[in-house]
């Protein structure tokens, strides 16, 4: 407020309204005048921020329509969803056998068992591949909290089915891979238990744990075995241990086995993933390249090694989202991937497809679009049906 600023007709400080200051500086009332100055800012103010909201809405509205996808309706998927509206599971029948994906940890459990025997008893295969969900406190979503309570066989069962959830081994698991192993060693002990105890009643066996295998302590591996060494599994094993796997494997076959279950050699939820990267893909090829690709991490090496010693996956359940909705791919022995989607209430599954091999996550996005299962949001957003 110099006095240079206060002359009659200077309007310096205020460029932008100009045409806001007549002759009334000229006639001494500055009073007035910067009071009329001031209640128009308030009165820009309040439109630009009415503007901006405008613009903000329609900006919302324009990425809604462009990326939703289309909600028309087949009448050939609400037929499929009235057939399995009464059943708490969704099966798909396919060329060898009906898939029904699991709603409890004791279902998962038996149906890992049953795959287990059948291999080994029915087919000759001792040497199994086992992936599967690992059981979780359906609270843990609550960041901070850091005990996976419930998840053991001795602690469900005085919980509710409601407290416990079959979840990926994924990045969800805020402990990383020793809470991992905490919680897939009871869920593999439970299957050992039941392979051996339907098999030939009475007690279930025990079952001895060996962590000598995890050199660092903190690699999230272990040795189960029972006490009369009809079961040994290699739990989540990484590609450092397939050498000391094959060579148990290559020992089991020299052994004399009088009972048809004898001996199986399982590996349950081995850390290397199931899809390829730019590196496994590398590793599987031959020469220099493909050396340098397995020295440098790739999994095509490990791979080979296990399938030349007769490993094959009897289960694999896996899960991860899709479009929002939680999926579920699933393959027993020799039946094809069965693809399942959850209901919204969470308590059962709608079947949406199968194929023979593994399909990729956009084949998975195509079966639910072909299927007409669009995104959670529009759900949620009372933009289409519940599911």
């Amino acid at each position: 407020d110099t006095a240079s600023s206060r002359r009659a007709g200077d309007v310096r400080m205020f460029p932008s309204h100009c045409h806001l200051l007549p002759l009334a500086v000229e006639s001494g009332s500055l009073q007035k005048t910067v009071a009329s100055l001031l209640n128009f800012t308030q009165t820009t103010t309040t439109m630009m921020s009415f503007r901006r909201s405008c613009l903000l809405s329609l900006v919302a509205f324009v990425a809604v329509e462009a990326f939703a996808p289309n909600s028309h309706h087949r009448p050939t998927t609400t037929c499929l969803f009235e057939a399995v509206e009464n059943e708490t599971e969704a099966p798909i029948a396919t060329a060898a056998r009906t898939v029904s994906v699991p709603l409890s940890f004791d279902q998962m459990c038996r149906q890992v068992a049953s795959a287990m025997k059948e291999a080994a008893m029915e087919q000759g295969q001792k040497k199994q591949i086992v992936r599967l969900l690992l059981p979780r406190d359906a609270t843990y979503g609550d960041l901070g909290k850091n005990i996976e309570a419930s998840s053991t066989p001795q602690d469900r069962n005085s919980a509710s089915t409601e407290q416990i959830s079959l979840v990926p081994p994924d990045e969800s698991w805020q402990g990383g891979i020793m809470q991992l192993y905490r919680a897939a060693s009871p869920t593999a002990q439970e299957i050992m238990q039941t392979v051996v105890s339907d098999t030939a009643g009475g007690l279930p066996p025990r079952i001895q744990e060996d962590r000598t295998v995890d050199e660092s302590g903190v690699d999230g591996v272990g040795l189960l075995t029972t006490d009369d060494n009809q079961i040994t599994c290699w739990l989540q094993p990484m590609q450092e241990n397939v050498n000391a796997i094959c060579q148990m494997a290559d020992n089991t076959d020299d052994d004399d086995d009088d009972e048809p279950n004898n001996n199986i050699v399982a590996l349950i939820n081995p850390q290397w993933r199931l899809v390829d990267d730019a590196l496994d893909t590398a590793s599987k090829s031959e020469g220099f390249l493909g050396g340098l690709a397995n020295f440098l991490g790739g999994k095509g090496g490990a791979q080979k090694q296990l399938k030349d010693s007769g490993f094959k996956p009897v289960y694999t359940l896996e899960g991860y989202v899709c479009r929002g909705n939680n999926v579920r791919l699933l393959q027993v022995l020799d039946s094809e991937w069965c693809v399942f989607c959850e209901r919204d209430d969470g308590e059962s599954f709608v079947p949406v497809g199968s194929t023979p091999t593994r399909p990729t996550y956009q084949e998975v996005d195509q079966m639910l679009g072909d299927s007409d299962i669009g995104y959670k949001y529009e759900r949620d957003f009372g933009m289409s049906p519940k599911l």
